[in-house]
């Protein structure tokens, strides 16, 4: 099988606010024309950026005003993708990394960049119960990233013990 190339990266938080009863904290897309969904915060990792993990704080800052905190890598989601300066006419894959982190405090009144500046649809910041329930109780994206949650919810808590080292 040919080795499809990564014509783009991203990084995204999984977003615990908590020790019991942790909340994670998605974002409620709604664009005009569409159902909404719930997305984990996050986005493109940009040339500036000196790696994954920078630019996840990065799109934490910009999409919550937020600082996070026990950044710890969870998932990875690799799928087809299509941009304008990829080889072979753009079309290649999206390698999207997910990362369980805790948030060390947020405030939405220092929210930036190009969703708030210049939003396209409605970007509301929510906190589900993260347990299966909760996970299911929203049409969170991917649905990889779902089942993922759903299939793993005590490991990931797990990835936040503070004996994991």
């Amino acid at each position: 099988m040919t080795e499809r190339p990564v014509v783009k990266r991203t990084a995204r938080a999984i977003l615990l606010d908590g020790d019991t009863d942790p909340r994670m904290i998605l974002i409620k897309r709604t664009k005009p024309g569409q159902q909404p969904y719930w997305i984990t915060p996050g986005g493109g990792v940009e040339p500036e950026d000196t790696s994954v993990v920078e630019a996840l704080h990065r799109e934490v800052d910009e999409e919550l005003g937020a600082k996070v905190t026990d950044v710890v890598p969870a998932f990875v989601d690799t799928v087809p993708h299509s941009e304008g300066d990829a080889p072979d006419g753009g079309v290649g894959v999206k390698v999207q990394h997910f990362f369980v982190c805790r948030l060390a405090s947020m405030d939405l009144s220092r929210r930036h960049g190009p969703e708030v500046d210049e939003p396209c649809g409605e970007y509301e910041v929510v906190r589900i119960p993260f347990t299966r329930e909760g996970i299911a109780s929203v049409g969170m994206v991917p649905p990889s990233l779902r089942a993922y949650l759903d299939a793993n919810v005590e490991g990931v808590r797990a990835l936040l013990a503070d004996d994991l080292g």
